[in-house]
């Protein structure tokens, strides 16, 4: 679905995602060369096409009075939208869980962070962890790299977590923590939830407000989806008066549906 906002009878058209690539570049040519933008001026630049956008203008109406307006090309929930379930965990926080990207997601690029399924060494892998170093260029394995190791080769051990800059990424800053191997985790639900609860206490000792979570240890370390989802929304009622929003944002429609069923299960009175 397009935005279209009005603005003395013109129209600024924010095509979304679904558009041809060619829409979305053709679109983008066409801002920065002011075309859509009569007696306006940028004051931020589109960061990309091929993820979450935002444009900041202020606009001159009869050459005196302005106003600012932030346009955005997809929902924070780095999905389409139509796979999202909410609950209320306190009066100021809500829980979100949805389908999507990780990578793309965000709420105000400036209090969020996403939470990176990293490995102890924490310069990359695969799963979600190779795609949020990708999407986030190399400044992310450069500043990780300058993370102290504790020992030879673990930067953060097992339950842990560390946090750094956001770079390339849409959310400002990024937490990584390290989950259980399932199979050679001597007490893999206490390894699970120090991850998650590690992260969080790093969110909250940086004033972060909005803290986004892949399903941790739910790929190649083969950790039980059901299993998994029980300690992951227990873990994060424990915080539910520290932030206003923590959101799971879960790449298949498998791992989505077992959240789902678990946070009715856990979260509904």
């Amino acid at each position: 679905m397009s935005t279209i906002i009005q603005h003395h009878s013109r129209f600024f058209r924010i095509l979304s995602t679904r558009n041809s690539l060619k829409s979305r570049h053709n679109l983008r040519s066409r801002f920065l060369n002011n075309r859509y933008t009569n007696n306006c001026y940028r004051t931020a630049p589109i960061q990309t096409l091929l993820r979450p956008f935002s444009v900041k203008c202020q606009c001159l109406a009869n050459g005196r009075e302005k106003f600012s307006a932030r346009f955005s090309a997809m929902s924070n929930a780095g999905g389409d939208g139509r796979q999202l379930v909410q609950f209320q965990l306190s009066p100021s926080n809500v829980l979100k869980i949805q389908k999507g990207d990780i990578t793309l997601w965000s709420v105000d690029g400036s209090s969020d962070a996403i939470v990176n399924p990293a490995n102890e060494r924490m310069l990359g892998g695969g799963g979600a962890d190779g795609a949020i170093h990708r999407a986030a260029g190399p400044e992310l394995r450069a500043a990780c790299y300058e993370v102290p190791e504790v020992r030879p080769g673990v930067r953060c051990p097992t339950g842990e977590a560390r946090i750094t800059p956001g770079f390339r990424l849409p959310a400002s800053h990024v937490i990584h923590t390290v989950g259980p191997i399932y199979d050679e985790d001597k007490n893999p639900e206490a390894s699970l939830r120090n991850a998650y609860r590690n992260s969080l206490c790093v969110a909250k000792e940086n004033n972060i407000q909005y803290v986004a979570f892949p399903a941790i240890s739910c790929g190649v370390y083969r950790y039980p989806l059901d299993e998994a989802a029980a300690v992951a929304i227990s873990t994060i009622k424990e915080f539910a008066n520290d932030f206003k929003e923590v959101h799971f944002v879960l790449f298949s429609d498998e791992i989505y549906d077992v959240w789902s069923k678990k946070a009715n299960e856990l979260l509904q009175n």
